[in-house]
């Protein structure tokens, strides 16, 4: 359960977060409260030292069928306009000498399969919302084209786990259009979260900011596509 009460009728705009406590979940998190947006933030732990202003946190796990599950019970009778499935592991990054089945199939739980099953627990909520808009965020890693261009990292799990992400919105796109309900995948570039390490190239700030702005955008006529924070189109 929420360990805070759901407010109905409001005319804010409403956005759900998995994957809410750092990084770039939590820089999404607090743009769109700032600028008035009610947010709804997916964490593991609600007993954060830190909890941004205008934030409702609520407890999910996404390695747990059950917590994603109860979604649709926690969330029911909820307008839900956006859905950003954000939640990630990187596993590890060693290549094939240090590559671990076990870990491979958890990378591929969170970052794959949890995004399917958040967006299957949630349909009745964005149904009933005005936007409708599922965002997962992939990366070019998982890019079949431009996956390996200029990256040379040993990280089996996290770049198939993201093609699989992929196939998700490719999938759901198709699924869900009928409803109006737009899904996408984003690309939020090298943050400098981390994840992301010490090299990262891209403020979550700036990152955050491009992410915000497409899908502020988006239509429907544009489901199923893959864009990167800063506008352009990724290639499958």
């Amino acid at each position: 359960m929420t360990d805070w009460p759901v407010q109905l009728g409001s005319e804010q705009e409403r956005v759900l977060i998995t994957g809410a406590s750092r990084g770039l979940g939590r820089e999404l998190a607090g743009r769109y409260a700032a600028r008035g947006a009610h947010v709804l933030a997916g964490v593991r732990d609600t007993n954060l030292g830190d909890r941004l202003e205008g934030v409702d946190y609520f407890k999910l796990d996404v390695t747990d069928g059950n917590s994603i599950e109860n979604l649709n019970r926690v969330f029911e009778g909820v307008a839900i306009d956006v859905v950003v499935n954000n939640a990630a592991v990187r596993g590890d990054d060693g290549g094939l000498d240090t590559l671990d089945g076990e870990e491979f199939l958890e990378v591929m739980r969170v970052n794959a399969l949890s995004a399917l099953l958040v967006t299957r627990a949630l349909l009745p909520a964005l149904r009933s919302g005005r936007r409708k808009v599922v965002a997962n965020i992939s990366s070019r890693s998982g890019s079949m084209v431009e996956g390996t261009i200029d990256d040379d990292d040993g990280d089996y799990a996290y770049r198939c786990s993201k093609a699989a992400l992929n196939m998700v919105t490719c999938k759901l796109a198709h699924d869900l259009k009928a409803n109006g309900i737009t899904v996408i995948s984003l690309h939020p570039g090298w943050i400098k979260t981390d994840m992301g390490g010490i090299h990262a190239e891209v403020p979550a700030f700036e990152s955050a900011t491009g992410l915000m702005k497409i899908l502020d955008d988006i239509e429907l006529s544009e489901t199923g596509s893959f864009k990167a924070y800063d506008g352009s189109t990724v290639a499958w």
